[in-house]
């Protein structure tokens, strides 16, 4: 056993009893941080690896949510909406449960060490059905897929392709019964493919922040954030990129102007941090923006079922 690691054995004290859910559930887990952080309301926030800026600023915005409603982000800490959720996590004040594809005591990727690092430091956990020190093999992902599905009443899809862990995530929590939120993206865009595909078969859609805090207030028990409307646009050119990640040479002829001056609109946005260029091309709205176009001014949670005004917050 690694230095500060627990090993559980199935069916003993502290055993999550959701894996119980699994066809075949693992024999063993082995962690390090907090193991009781493994038996808390929790939520899933899961999506593409390589992720365009909306579905990032989606995970963030999932894992702030969630934390508002007394939850646990549970991810699989890889790069993309993984880390972005954990770290979201993080800084609203959260814990966070890394479930590894390898040995709990390795860090992968090497790029999610923050997360797995305040993970362990803030009441969190990471977690893993392999042993000490095993490295990343294609076939234990899957296997770790249905563990963040099973450890988590709830499951968030903020972006994902057809073909992807995500969708494998996604099926496992649909077979264990769990609810499973879906964000709608462009048809247009690859990434948000596998998202509109699981709307269309039956899963819940989220419109908006406030759609997804008044679910989890039913599905957590608390009564949602107040928040108030009012994104400010910045034009054509970007209300049509939140439509669409799109090229320049795209975006003239939806829009009706000349390429020249689609691109110093571009180039003039860029370097204000309003958009950014993807690898493939395409402008897209930058995360920052995305979520400053969902988030507005707050006021503390409070849970069901207490006496009006009675002071509290989420429970943590």
């Amino acid at each position: 056993m690694t230095d500060g690691g627990w090993e559980l054995v199935r069916g003993e004290r502290g055993w999550p009893k959701t894996l119980e859910d699994l066809r075949v559930p693992p024999e063993r887990l082995y962690g390090l941080g907090s193991v009781e952080v493994l038996s808390t309301p929790s939520l899933a926030v899961v999506g593409a690896r390589r992720a365009t800026p909306y579905g990032l600023a989606i995970a963030e915005m999932a894992a702030r949510t969630a934390v508002g409603c007394g939850a646990t982000v549970v991810s699989g800490g890889a790069m993309g909406c993984d880390h972005a959720a954990g770290a979201a996590a993080l800084r609203a004040g959260g814990r966070t449960v890394v479930v590894s594809g390898c040995g709990a005591d390795v860090v992968y990727p090497a790029t999610s060490a923050d997360v797995y690092r305040g993970a362990m430091e803030r009441g969190g956990a990471i977690v893993s059905a392999e042993r000490w020190g095993a490295g990343p093999r294609r076939w234990a992902f899957p296997k770790r897929n249905s563990l963040i599905a099973a450890l988590s009443q709830v499951l968030v899809v903020t972006e994902a392709g057809v073909r992807s862990g995500t969708m494998s995530t996604a099926e496992a929590a649909a077979e264990l019964g769990r609810t499973v939120y879906a964000i709608p993206g462009s048809i247009f865009s690859p990434e948000s493919a596998g998202t509109n595909r699981l709307i269309s078969e039956g899963a819940s859609v989220i419109a908006d922040e406030q759609a997804l805090s008044v679910a989890l207030s039913l599905d957590f028990g608390h009564l949602p954030l107040a928040r108030q409307e009012g994104a400010r646009g910045h034009g054509p050119v970007v209300s049509a990129l939140l439509a669409s990640p799109s090229r320049p040479e795209e975006l003239a002829v939806r829009l009706g102007e000349d390429v020249l001056t689609i691109l110093r609109t571009l180039t003039d946005y860029e370097a204000r941090g309003i958009v950014e260029r993807l690898p493939d091309g395409r402008y897209s709205p930058t995360r920052t923006l995305l979520l400053e176009q969902n988030r507005g001014p707050r006021i503390a949670s409070s849970a069901l079922g207490r006496q009006e005004g009675e002071e509290h917050g989420p429970d943590r």
